[in-house]
């Protein structure tokens, strides 16, 4: 797993690594350029094309000034460098690099405050202009740069992160920041790049290794971790010879209502594509034949009406219950049903959280290690509007500590929050899936993986992953707009069986 790390903690790193490799401040802030013009030159090859490279007078500025002159180095003919001397002070390392910039033939001009600018027609700008160490909203002279940039119909890169944009902490509604096409940031990204705000601001990012000490990153504990393949791998398990469908667990999936068949079938299907051993759908009488017709392979335990369906318990290794499940008080007397009497963990989605947000005497019965799979809205119904997706980390990170629960906010990026305090980002998945009933399918998955005898944040890390990358083997090559949740669902074998080779 790769820690991500605030501003701070990106700062310790920093000066671990100059202190323990040892390496000169200026010799990292050449590395860090050498790695940025690297991917650069591959993604814009053409030497003709006109950049204009925007310093500040600090780190990233010393950072856009070592890259112009690599850039010059490497046939770029048409570059144009910008200073803004909106401070009164510069870092020991901008004035070296500003040094040796003055030696090349790559011209210089300065903007100093309140002064107009002069028109820009380079198609591509590289914005240097202010690093992650920014904690306060732009104003003044570097506000009104940035929305002349924005104005401007050039490609923007960005080193490292957006002039304006916060590597971590709340960013605002009204937050003024460069929007770049592309950033290239140094060794991870940085934690806000993976939350909704960043898609204003970043279209892509990438990561690029400039040596930071990484026992040294691990040694720091960051509650923040993103999710690599290799973590995945070592976590799925083969299915051996001599095993039989009671080794992989029997699933109950508690689901679905006369008009909202759909999601329980989703939500099987998920599950039994997963690999259950034996998936029960627990449907409305009236949904049998759908049931039936769809997937012949999972078996039905039917409910009428208001009558609670006799569940044996001690068949089920994992149980899921919500989605389509409805609000009403049908719905939740069933839910309580269940967790008066299941005695082990749950995954609990979609409707059944909305039960949860409205009665919330049933948080008392919810079994530690329970895992909740909530959308933006439903997490925000279950605990309290949120102006912004830093806000929603904290406080999912403080209900899972304080519960004891598992909670998987979904998003680009779906954050697993753990009892012990973690926030694992996951890095699969693309915008193919945003379509309704994915969710279901990930319930699905889950409830398939805690049968087969994950623990639960196992079955939380490698579902969201499995159900992630199946939508990317899907998408990506074919390049494929939309993805179905019943095709995802029947990728997942194909998926798994990857990953586990």
């Amino acid at each position: 797993m790769l820690p991500l790390l605030t501003s701070a903690q990106i700062r310790e790193a920093d000066a671990f690594t100059i202190a323990s490799e040892p390496v000169a401040s200026i010799d990292l802030m050449e590395r860090a350029a050498r790695a940025f013009v690297g991917w650069f030159i591959n993604h814009f090859p053409d030497r003709n094309e006109e950049v204009s490279i925007y310093c500040g007078m600090g780190n990233n500025g010393g950072d856009g000034l070592a890259i112009a002159r690599m850039l010059h180095e490497h046939g770029y003919s048409h570059l144009k460098l910008i200073i803004a001397r909106y401070n009164d002070k510069s870092s020991a390392d901008f004035i070296i690099n500003l040094q040796r910039i003055q030696a090349t033939a790559v011209p210089v001009v300065q903007l100093n405050k309140g002064e107009d600018f002069s028109p820009e027609s380079s198609t591509i700008i590289i914005d240097a202009l202010l690093g992650s160490g920014l904690n306060k909203a732009l104003d003044g002279d570097f506000k009104r740069l940035v929305e002349h940039l924005n104005n401007l119909s050039s490609t923007v890169v960005a080193v490292d992160i957006p002039t304006g944009f916060f590597a971590d902490g709340e960013i605002h509604q009204n937050t003024v920041a460069i929007r770049a096409e592309l950033v290239i940031t140094f060794q991870q990204a940085k934690i806000n790049f993976l939350l909704p705000e960043a898609a204003e601001f970043i279209r892509c990012w990438q990561a690029v290794n400039i040596g930071i000490s990484e026992s040294f990153t691990r040694s720091l504990n960051s509650p923040y971790q993103f999710i690599e393949e290799q973590d995945i791998k070592r976590v799925v398990k083969p299915r051996g010879r001599f095993s039989n469908k009671g080794t992989y667990g029997h699933s109950l999936i508690i689901a679905g209502a006369a008009k909202t068949m759909g999601a329980a079938l989703l939500c099987a299907a998920g599950c039994v594509y997963a690999g259950s051993g034996l998936t029960t759908a627990c449907i409305p009488l009236s949904g049998l034949t759908a049931l039936n017709s769809y997937l012949p392979e999972i078996m039905a335990l039917t409910r009428d009406g208001d009558i609670l369906p006799d569940i044996d318990w001690a068949r089920y290794k994992a149980i899921a219950i919500g989605p389509g499940l409805g609000t009403g008080a049908d719905a939740c007397e069933l839910l309580a049903f269940v967790l008066s009497n299941f005695g082990k963990p749950l995954v609990i989605d979609a409707d059944g959280i909305n039960l949860l947000a409205n009665r919330y005497e049933l948080w008392e019965s919810l079994t530690e290690g329970s895992i909740l799979t909530p959308h933006m809205k439903e997490f925000d119904r279950l605990f309290g509007d949120h102006h912004n997706w830093w806000a929603r980390l904290q406080t999912a990170r403080q209900q899972a500590i304080k519960r004891k629960i598992y909670i998987v906010l979904k998003n680009d990026y779906t954050i697993t929050a753990t009892p012990q305090g973690k926030l694992y980002f996951n890095s699969t998945g693309n915008a193919a899936m945003a379509t309704g009933g994915m969710g279901d399918v990930l319930t699905g998955l889950l409830t398939s993986l805690i049968a087969q005898g994950y623990t639960a944040e196992e079955a939380c890390l490698a579902g969201i992953y499995i159900h992630g990358k199946a939508g990317d083997e899907l998408a990506l090559p074919n390049r494929m707009n939309v993805v179905l949740p019943g095709r995802l669902a029947q990728q997942l074998p194909l998926t798994m069986a990857k990953l586990m080779a």
